[in-house]
């Protein structure tokens, strides 16, 4: 039986607006009620999530793929997630900006749920527990659309969500969820402008590109990170190694982990080695550019960089080591071949660093520290709904502030307009 998406976005709608005027404290409560829900239960979701994990192997998906698909030993962190989220601040209804005109007029801006949400991503199951938290929180309903690897793992989790939002008393098409793979659901929801508000894309290129193209409705791109770190002559050496193991070995296949090392020239003889000798004992596999390589010699685990491997985002234990003359021949390395996502410097030098900041525009820019701190819960904002890479409306992790929008609010003394 087909799905009937106009339906669905009808009912999103009703849902929406219901859920906008909820109390916060109602919203927490059903939060923590899906996070406890998620607990009795995690015994049928791991057992979907094992099987969408078989079929992901029979069919041959990437180790990279299979990692994002898994469940097991992340529940819990999921619903402590939930759990982080229930307890930050509520923005809606936050007022701000306020200003009162020459004429008396009282003017305010107030924070308000952009609406209905649809958000189409591939692999992560945990992007369903994420998105329906914030959405939640911020009084927005949302439509999922995940992955067809992963549908047993997402129809789980979304059938103990939505029985977490009737024991709260609230709507359940405030979550609802396109459970039928077929690939024509997504253009459909791309076109459903007449009930939804924002689409929010997570996954590969192909998958941002045809969002991009096809939609009607206003798409928050981003999440694709080709990430890099600078290492200069005053940096901290051993630091820097371990800054660097933690930014590419930690967790391999997100988004920002690191993908290139870019090591200043006076100090590479010495740091290229020192980088290579600790993460080859973690089974990282090198792309180096002629001089790394002069300076490595022959080595099982490098290899020469070819010119498409800057422009990779290798979601796997492979790591581009580039030396570079200068601190500007770096930066021009980063704006050509970054996605914008997360870059940084690990240096002490004042200067270097605020001429890095200032230059490289990317959506999370570090100083000495692991790209892999560009993630919602590790910045403060509890679980993220994407890492937008655009800079309209919500740039980097979005949390629960990019998740509304505001209104203007004017009062007057029965004003009229000369």
């Amino acid at each position: 039986m087909s799905l009937n998406l106009q339906e669905i976005g009808l009912r999103a709608r009703a849902a929406a607006r219901t859920l906008a005027s909820v109390e916060t404290q109602v919203k927490n409560a059903a939060l923590l009620a899906m996070a406890e829900a998620i607990d009795a239960h995690q015994d049928a979701i791991l057992a979907a999530n094992a099987a969408d994990i078989a079929d992901a192997r029979a069919q041959g998906l990437t180790p990279a793929m299979i990692d994002r698909l898994d469940l097991h030993g992340r529940l819990s962190g999921i619903t402590a997630d939930l759990r982080r989220v229930a307890e930050l601040p509520d923005p809606v209804g936050r007022e701000t900006d306020f200003r009162t005109l020459s004429n008396g007029l009282q003017i305010r801006k107030r924070r308000v749920p952009v609406g209905v949400l649809g958000v189409i991503y591939e692999s992560r199951p945990n992007v369903t527990v994420d998105v329906a938290s914030l959405a939640l929180k911020t009084g927005n309903a949302v439509i999922l659309r995940g992955g067809s690897e992963t549908l047993r793992s997402n129809s789980a989790l979304v059938e103990v969500i939505r029985g977490a939002l009737a024991e709260a008393g609230l709507p359940l098409d405030c979550v609802q969820f396109i459970d039928d793979p077929d690939r024509r659901y997504v253009t459909e929801l791309l076109r459903l402008s007449d009930y939804v508000d924002m689409i929010i894309p997570r996954g590969g290129n192909k998958l941002h590109t045809l969002c991009r193209e096809q939609s009607t409705i206003p798409v928050i791109t981003g999440g694709i990170g080709i990430c890099h770190l600078y290492v200069d002559e005053t940096a901290d050496l051993p630091a820097a190694v371990k800054v660097i193991q933690n930014a590419k070995v930690q967790r391999p296949t997100v988004c920002n982990a690191l993908d290139t090392v870019l090591v200043q020239e006076s100090i590479a003889a010495e740091f290229v080695p020192a980088v290579v000798r600790r993460l080859a004992e973690d089974g990282v596999e090198f792309r180096a550019d002629e001089r790394a390589a002069a300076i490595l010699g022959p080595h099982e685990q490098v290899k020469p960089a070819g010119d498409e491997d800057w422009d990779t985002e290798w979601l796997s234990l492979i790591l581009g080591i580039r030396v570079v003359p200068d601190l500007d021949t770096a930066i021009a390395h980063i704006q050509a071949h970054s996605t914008a996502h997360s870059d940084g410097i690990l240096s002490t030098d004042p200067k270097a660093v605020a001429h890095f900041l200032n230059e490289v525009d990317s959506a999370v820019v570090y100083v000495n520290a692991s790209t892999r701190f560009t993630d919602g819960g590790q910045l403060g904002l509890g679980a993220e709904i994407a890492i937008s890479t655009q800079k309209l409306h919500a740039r980097g992790p979005m949390g629960l502030e990019e998740l509304t929008t505001y209104k203007w609010i004017v009062i007057g003394d029965n004003h009229t307009r000369p």
